[in-house]
């Protein structure tokens, strides 16, 4: 024991370790000697202590949010260029990042041709209900198809199934790029059809809704996903050029 610890200290070090209260025991030494300065009493003193701990359980709370959610990049509403794409309504996506939709158990569907910044929007979201301490999981749509295809061949659907039903807002990405097999086109609308009024669905496509037969192959299929996702949805239009194809552009004229 050094000279500068005391009995208690040593004990009160030792109770805050076997406690798990690590924020607490870094901290108490140093608000106990601001306190002290500042005359501050006992009370003053916890509070101080319980405030830096709840801020870091939250703070570590929110980046495991976010690592579980899988986002493939940080995409933060701020960075998203309104200007370039006045088809997007920014009133209504700044009072949907809000996160009132998921209380309401409703979806967001951004539609829009490749590059114009759905996937941008869609993570945007994601990551704003991370913050709000939703449980959120991202999938492009191909590989969510893929995954419950290989489940249900190696006979654990039932076991992913349950994961995704504990989730606040599950993100599809890029609906419409590739095909589903009649298989997996049935695995996909029995997620939607799962997830409708217990939780919230972003969906992000290129296709408008009529083509998107072309996806899940059967009419009826379609119509019964359509109906689920559309009932109580917020719809957004990304129009315009693509990002990446501007981008292009801009590099060749400057190559010239």
């Amino acid at each position: 024991m050094s000279k500068t610890e005391t009995k208690s200290t040593v004990l009160l070090k030792h109770h805050l370790k076997a406690l798990k209260l690590p924020t607490m025991l870094a901290e108490a030494e140093k608000i106990a000697q601001r306190c002290a300065a500042d005359n501050a009493d006992h009370l003053a003193f916890l509070l101080q202590l319980v405030e830096l701990e709840l801020i870091e359980r939250e703070r570590k709370a929110a980046e495991r949010r976010l690592k579980a959610a899988r986002f493939p990049a940080t995409k933060m509403l701020d960075e998203f260029d309104f200007s370039a794409r006045p088809s997007v309504n920014k009133p209504q996506v700044l009072e949907l990042v809000k996160g009132e939709y998921l209380d309401r158990r409703e979806n967001i569907l951004l539609v829009g041709p490749s590059g114009t910044g759905k996937t941008h929007l869609a993570t945007a979201f994601g990551m704003a209900a991370c913050s709000q301490g939703r449980k959120v999981r991202f999938f492009r749509v191909t590989e969510l198809v893929t995954l419950l295809v290989e489940a249900k061949e190696e006979r654990h659907l039932l076991r992913m199934r349950q994961q995704l039903a504990k989730l606040d807002l599950l993100v599809l990405d890029e609906l419409g790029y590739v095909p589903a097999s009649k298989a997996g086109a049935e695995l996909l609308f029995d997620v939607i059809a799962t997830a409708y009024e217990r939780n919230s669905l972003v969906v992000t496509t290129n296709l408008p809704f009529e083509n998107w037969t072309e996806v899940l192959g059967s009419e009826r299929l379609t119509g019964a996903a359509l109906d689920r996702l559309t009932h109580r949805c917020h719809i957004l239009e990304t129009k315009g050029e693509s990002y990446r194809l501007q981008d292009a552009k801009r590099r060749r004229r400057r190559a010239d």
